[in-house]
C-alpha cells in the first residue's frame, strides 16, 4: 500500500465504501492521513471497513447512506460538515451491476440502476460541491467503467449508467471549475475484489499488463487525480484496465 501523508488533515467521503473497490480506496486514504467518511447503504459492511481502518491506526466514521435518496445524500454532506468541518474529496464509487437480457429488463430495474449509478453520482457531486465551495474548492472522482466504452451482451442499463457518468463528469468539470472544484472519472476494467489467489494464469495473461487489477490500483489513481499538485487535470477519464480496452481480440 502506498505510504504517504499527502492527504493528512483532508476529509474524504467514499460512497460504497463498505466493500470492494470502495473499501480498498477508503483504507488507502485513511493510511495516507485523511479522515474518511464511509457512506454505504449497508451499515454493517461500512462498520467493518471502519474497524479495519481503525485497526491500522486510521480515522474513519460511518454515515449510512442510500445515494438513490436525495434526502440521504443531503444528510450525508450535512453530517460530514458538522462532524468534520469540511469536505475536501469525494469518491463517487457507489453502484450496482446487474446482467439481464434487454428483452427481460423491466422499467423498474432500469430506473433503479440509473438512479443508483448515475443520478446518485450527480446528487453526491452537487451536494458535496456546495460544501467544497464554502472552503475554497475540492476534488471529485466519479467511478465509471470500461463498459462505458465496450460491451458484452445483456449489460444495457449498467453500460448506459457508466456512459452517463463520463458525460456528467466533463459537464460538471466545466460548471464547477470557477469554484475551484475539479471533477474527473476513473474507468476500471477487471478489478478483483475477492480472493486474488484463485485467479488463473489465463486470467492474468489476457491483460497486456500481465495481471488482473486490484482495488489498490484504483486507489492510486484516485490519489493521482485528487492530489493538489495535479490541479490542471479536470474533466478527464483515466482508464485503469491493464490495457484491455486497447487489445484487439478476434476469433481464430
Amino acid at each position: 500500500m502506498l505510504k504517504t501523508k499527502e492527504f493528512s488533515e483532508k476529509v474524504v467521503i467514499v460512497t460504497g465504501g463498505g466493500h470492494g473497490i470502495g473499501r480498498g480506496v477508503a483504507k488507502m486514504y485513511a493510511a495516507a492521513g485523511a479522515s474518511v467518511v464511509i457512506a454505504d447503504v449497508n451499515g454493517t459492511a461500512a462498520e467493518e471497513t471502519r474497524l479495519l481502518i481503525e485497526q491500522e491506526g486510521g480515522k474513519a466514521i460511518v454515515i449510512q447512506t442510500d445515494v438513490r435518496r436525495p434526502t440521504d445524500v443531503a444528510a450525508l454532506m450535512a453530517e460530514t460538515k458538522w462532524k468534520l468541518g469540511r469536505i475536501d474529496i469525494l469518491i463517487n464509487n457507489a453502484g450496482v451491476s446487474r446482467r439481464k437480457s434487454p428483452y427481460e429488463l423491466s422499467v423498474e430495474e432500469w430506473d433503479d440502476i440509473l438512479n443508483l449509478n448515475l443520478r446518485g453520482v450527480f446528487l453526491c457531486a452537487r451536494e458535496a460541491a456546495r460544501v467544497m465551495k464554502e472552503n475554497g474548492g475540492g476534488a471529485i472522482v466519479n467511478i465509471a467503467s470500461t463498459r462505458a466504452m465496450m460491451s458484452e451482451p445483456n449489460w444495457e442499463a449498467y453500460a448506459a449508467s457508466k456512459g452517463g457518468i463520463l458525460s456528467l463528469t466533463h459537464a460538471l468539470a466545466v460548471s464547477l471549475g470557477p469554484d475551484k472544484i475539479r471533477i474527473n472519472a476513473i474507468s476500471p476494467g477487471w478489478i478483483e475484489t475477492g480472493d486474488y489467489a484463485l485467479l488463473s494464469n489465463e486470467d492474468h495473461q489476457q491483460h497486456p499488463a500481465g495481471r488482473v487489477g486490484k482495488p489498490e490500483d484504483i486507489g492510486r489513481a484516485c490519489f493521482f487525480l485528487t492530489s493538489p499538485g495535479n490541479d490542471f487535470i479536470s474533466g478527464a477519464n483515466l482508464v485503469v484496465d491493464g490495457g484491455m480496452t486497447r487489445k484487439m481480440i478476434y476469433l481464430d
